[in-house]
């Protein structure tokens, strides 16, 4: 049986977005594909991912992440800012 443990509440979205990795490195695409106040669902081919991250949204305002799980190209994160 499926157990809910998010803290708030996800709503569906497809949104494009960016990941930047440190800083000075060129942000690469990602697809948002849920997102809550305390973190977002999301889709990106490539396969390093750090443990902490930016996530810039289509409307430019970024959020610090930190890497909460992963399943291939599937990963959820925290937003710790």
């Amino acid at each position: 049986m499926f157990v809910n443990r998010r803290k708030s509440e996800r709503r569906v979205c497809r949104s494009v977005a960016k990941i930047q990795i440190g800083t000075g490195s060129l942000p690469r695409d990602c697809m948002i594909t849920d997102i809550s106040s305390g973190g977002v669902k999301v889709i990106a081919e490539y396969l390093e991912i750090p443990p902490e991250f930016t996530i810039i949204f289509s409307t430019g305002s970024p959020r610090q992440c930190r890497l909460a799980w992963r399943i291939g190209h599937e990963f959820g994160a925290q937003f710790v800012d």
